[in-house]
């Protein structure tokens, strides 16, 4: 039995059509989104909520808010989320534990929809050579200047360090690492002692299972405490962000 789920942890998502545009452009048409080919179109009322992976992703920072900000379609009364994966492939990802992974969509060539939120989850070479992956961090670059939101949990935090998205702001990332944080970017500021820091638009968490937590916040901070109080109980999490050590500066 053990081996048969084993199995069935790999899985694939499904992709979405697209036309072949500049990069990085936004799709205004909405016959150029028009996925005929039976893929489920994204709900132009919605949030877009990119995940950007590659290979080595962890599945923890990945899936705990994906979870979260996909239960939105659930409730009725608020703008929900639209959530994807972005990657510079057409092929599938292989996550730091195994899970094989096929990206919605390739950001060097698709034409992507606005993204409204922008997710980093931690990757195994965030610290080494995903920091040098030119292309990558101009595309976290770009989409940043017109998001609403931009996140990381854990290590995903030196992707965005390193994209300039974190400067002149305050920010956090996995416990461990933080020394090495602020090694490498020593004009940052970097706070300990948190489970996540909002400052602006960018939310940066320590990652693992506080990933919950940042990403309920985000949606406490969109849709009010009630809303998140119902996602909170769909997944069966303690919800209450006055016991969340967390820094928020306004």
């Amino acid at each position: 039995m053990l081996k048969k789920l084993a199995y069935l942890s790999v899985f694939s998502l499904q992709i979405f059509s697209c036309s072949e545009h500049s990069n990085y452009e936004s799709v205004n048409d909405s016959s150029e989104n028009d996925l005929s080919n039976g893929f489920p179109e994204l709900d132009t009322n919605n949030y877009n909520v990119a995940f950007l992976i590659m290979d080595g992703t962890f599945n923890t920072e990945l899936t705990a808010p994906y979870d979260i900000f996909h239960h939105t379609i659930f409730r009725d009364s608020i703008k929900a989320m639209n959530v994807f994966t972005v990657a510079k492939s057409d092929s599938y990802i292989t996550s730091f534990e195994g899970l094989r992974i096929l990206p919605d969509f390739n950001y060097l060539k698709d034409n992507l929809p606005h993204i409204d939120i922008l997710v980093v989850p931690s990757a195994e070479h965030q610290l080494d050579s995903d920091l040098e992956d030119e292309a990558m961090i101009k595309f976290v670059k770009q989409v940043a200047k017109d998001a609403q939101f931009v996140v990381s949990h854990c290590d995903g935090a030196f992707v965005l360090a390193k994209a300039g998205i974190l400067d002149n702001i305050a920010s956090t990332t996995f416990p461990a690492d933080i020394d090495e944080m602020r090694t490498r970017f020593p004009h940052l500021d970097i706070r300990d002692n948190t489970l996540f820091v909002h400052e602006g638009k960018v939310i940066t968490s320590a990652g693992g299972a506080k990933s919950f937590e940042a990403s309920l916040y985000l949606c406490e901070l969109l849709y009010g405490k009630e809303n998140a109080d119902q996602l909170a109980e769909g997944m069966v999490i303690d919800w209450d962000l006055s016991k969340v050590e967390h820094t928020v500066i306004h």
